[in-house]
């Protein structure tokens, strides 16, 4: 057999098991069912379910990429992490206890709730959508990638994408958030045996120990382990991590999965554990760094090949299928969660809460699958950003919803759905307009210090919408509800 013969071979395989256990999930009647399970999880699936959605192809590739081309600024994916884990034993829970008493099952269905507003929670679900298309396409591009490296070029991204893109949309068709909850468990195992196997291994193979290696690349690349002085500083840094902590749970699919808990007690267990897993980044970042003296010359987008390219280039095939195997499972569960999540927005979207039936519901959302999918295919195929800047683009605009919540939990009788849509509106606002306009901190302020055009716009986009929405509210009387 071939060595593409038989690295596809194991990513195949870990794709018929991940298919073999949704079958076992199939059988949602209702939307709740198929988005929320019927919120019966406990503080395992919820474990199962959150790491799921946040250790992605993002943390596989893009960590190990960053850790390749940038060195210490990819330290920003540990940090944000760690802290927003923290936040969510306090955030989460009061989040859930709003949602169950209202029985909602999607963020837009919470901030109509809590804002006493239909039309804002339509806007929600718009902001929510556009923010999960960015997140979606670097799923599937890193995908494309997975198979593409491990077929060892025979199977190129325009053909391997579109089929990834298919076989996750039967696959979240069939699962609900029930399969996708099951096969993060075989996604972990596979993932922690790979990263972790693979941290450890290439470092001694390549530079005769973990410690050798840092050695060799700090007397070759000595700027490797430090901030820059001016771009991704120490300013960028401190900001970047603000920005994702405050957008980490305000993710609609994130949002979505609290409402699948049994009891709030499940967020409290795993805002203790789920810190520990982000020790499983620090080998992330030693086979980015592993790779840097082994596979040269990675620049642009293909610095996301950093990880595929030196495990195949080192172990050869059984190896390269293993990791391939975990990798698909990194790009599906989280895939279909997002497809899933955005497909019951816009099925509660068109439907409403309360006129449509269960099965009219449910039979809506899977049909929206397919077409979520389509426009996220159309933007894989304009695009050509590292995985992580695409994910920094999208936390920019969803992080714009987290003043809202914030004033839903805080100041709950003086939520007022203009001034949270005016702020989300300024903020999500800025973040599109600087984007498509290319423009940056530095280019907008030239003559400003560095400590101030290194901010991450994201955080700056934050401040005008807390300003646009604290003028409004203040302004206003407090409602007597």
């Amino acid at each position: 057999m071939s060595n593409a013969g038989i690295a596809l071979g194991l990513m195949t395989l870990a794709l018929l098991a991940a298919f073999g256990l949704s079958l076992r999930a199939r059988g949602a009647q209702s939307l709740e069912q198929w988005s929320a399970a019927s919120r019966g999880f406990g503080s395992v699936f919820i474990f199962m379910l959150l790491a799921g959605e946040i250790y992605t192809t993002f943390t596989f590739l893009g960590g190990s990429g960053w850790a390749y081309a940038r060195g210490a600024p990819a330290y920003y994916i540990i940090g944000y992490a760690a802290v927003a884990y923290t936040a969510s034993y306090w955030l989460l829970p009061a989040i859930w206890r709003r949602g169950a008493a209202w029985q909602v099952i999607t963020q837009p269905e919470y901030f109509a709730r809590a804002f006493n507003s239909p039309w804002f929670g339509r806007v929600v679900a718009v902001v929510g959508v556009c923010a999960l298309i960015p997140y979606l396409v670097l799923q599937l591009k890193g995908l494309g990638i997975l198979v593409t490296e491990a077929s060892y070029g025979r199977i190129g991204p325009n053909v391997a994408i579109p089929i990834g893109t298919g076989a996750t949309v039967v696959y979240v068709i069939i699962a609900g958030v029930r399969g996708s909850a099951l096969t993060a468990a075989l996604k972990d195992t596979l993932v922690l045996v790979s990263v972790v196997g693979l941290g450890i291994a290439l470092p001694y193979t390549l530079y005769g120990g973990i410690g050798p290696m840092f050695d060799i690349l700090i007397t070759q690349r000595p700027d490797l382990f430090l901030f820059p002085a001016t771009g991704l500083s120490g300013t960028w840094y401190t900001s970047t991590v603000l920005m994702t902590v405050f957008g980490f749970y305000m993710w609609p699919h994130t949002f979505g999965s609290v409402f699948t808990a049994r009891s709030e007690a499940s967020f409290r267990r795993n805002a203790i554990l789920m810190p520990l897993y982000q020790i499983v980044l620090l080998f992330v970042f030693f086979i980015g760094f592993a790779a840097i003296t082994a596979v040269p010359g990675l620049e642009g987008a293909d610095v996301d090949l950093a990880l595929l390219r030196v495990t195949r280039q080192t172990y050869g095939p059984w190896i390269m299928g293993l990791v391939g195997a975990a990798g698909v499972l990194t790009a599906l569960v989280p895939g279909s969660l997002i497809l899933m999540s955005a497909a019951t927005i816009l099925a509660r979207l068109f439907t409403g809460t309360a006129a449509a039936s269960a099965e009219r519901e449910v039979r809506l959302a899977r049909l929206m699958v397919p077409l979520v999918a389509t426009v996220a295919l159309y933007f894989v195929f304009r695009g050509g950003q590292t995985i992580v800047t695409l994910l920094l683009f999208a936390y920019a605009i969803v992080t714009q919803l987290f003043p809202a919540v914030i004033v839903s939990l805080r100041w709950p009788r003086r939520s007022h759905a203009g001034a949270a849509c005016a702020g989300i509106a300024v903020g999500v606002g800025l973040v599109v307009y600087t984007t498509l306009a290319g423009i940056t901190m530095s280019t907008a302020f030239p003559s400003m210090p560095s400590a101030f055009t290194d901010i991450n716009i994201g955080v700056l986009a934050l401040i005008a919408n807390v300003a646009t929405l604290g003028v409004i509210t203040l302004t206003r009387a407090p409602s007597d509800g």
